[in-house]
């Protein structure tokens, strides 16, 4: 079941990219991701009731707590670096970067979890990976000046910050029940989210929003939310340095739903870097 859970995670994770690239053509990225974050509220408090693990709130220890929100607060800093990210450059070079946050989770998860099981193929599985995301990231000769590099700080930044996410909520979700622990950490993202567009003095665009381009944020929360409990439940209950790889099978969706909306076609080179990515992340599965 976990292993499934960590598929459905990868889909809704690359709908989330698709349909946030959409959402972000004229609304600022830091106002876009404090929306989607309500919408992820939202919906993540509405399992949690569906599920009855509200009343377990209390029975969380300051520890678990304590990590839950550290998490949280990667996750922000995660979001907001990749939207900004989104914003400035193509789906098809930021993801990858963003993808690359699973090499630091696996090597984190075998220090820190001694998860060590078939550490070789793990090894290999996370070179060929690492291999493929260098494949992938083409700067376009286009670029524009103003933009031409930022995009790719910003990714790396969400790399880091996402990596750090897994690690910290593996701890954090010991003893709490997925959905809770989901709902609370982005309660803290919400918060950290908003803070940010009140002193970037940004407020005022929220009135702004194009209207299609909020129902793309909004879509784009509604799948952040689906991937987020798959993948919770998925690393609640199984083993993180294959769940995390399994997650990030989500490029795949993203480059194919990439094709068909933004006609963002890979050269030879990235689609080798591609099927580098896959394979390596099949390969670190077993």
């Amino acid at each position: 079941m976990w292993l499934l859970m960590a598929a459905l995670s990868a889909f809704f994770a690359g709908l989330t990219s698709i349909l946030a690239k959409c959402g972000i053509k004229k609304t600022d990225s830091d106002v876009a991701t404090a929306l989607r974050t309500m919408v992820v509220l939202v919906f993540s408090w509405i399992m949690v009731f569906i599920v009855g693990s509200a009343g377990t709130i209390t029975d969380i220890s300051v520890k678990a707590m304590f990590f839950l929100v550290l998490s949280g607060l990667a996750t922000g800093a995660s979001w907001i670096c990749y939207f900004k990210a989104l914003s400035l450059g193509d789906v098809n070079k930021v993801v990858p970067i963003d993808k690359s946050s699973t090499v630091l989770s696996v090597l984190l998860a075998i220090l820190l979890f001694h998860e060590t099981d078939h550490l070789a193929v793990k090894l290999a599985g996370t070179t060929i990976l690492a291999a493929g995301i260098f494949l992938m990231v083409e700067r376009k000769q286009e670029e524009k000046k103003e933009t031409q590099g930022k995009w790719i700080v910003y990714a790396v930044l969400s790399a880091v910050f996402a990596a750090l996410t897994s690690i910290l909520a593996k701890i954090g979700i010991e003893g709490v029940e997925s959905n809770l622990g989901t709902a609370i950490r982005t309660g803290v993202v919400l918060v950290m989210a908003w803070m940010i567009v009140f002193m970037k003095g940004k407020q005022k665009q929220v009135k702004e929003v194009d209207r299609r381009e909020f129902i793309f944020i909004s879509l784009s929360g509604l799948a952040t939310g689906g991937s987020w409990l798959c993948y919770y439940y998925a690393i609640q209950n199984g083993i993180v340095s294959v769940v995390v790889p399994v997650d990030k099978l989500s490029i795949v969706v993203t480059v194919l739903f990439s094709w068909f909306v933004f006609n963002e076609k890979l050269s030879k080179k990235a689609f080798a870097g591609l099927c580098l990515m896959v394979a390596g992340t099949l390969i670190m599965t077993i």
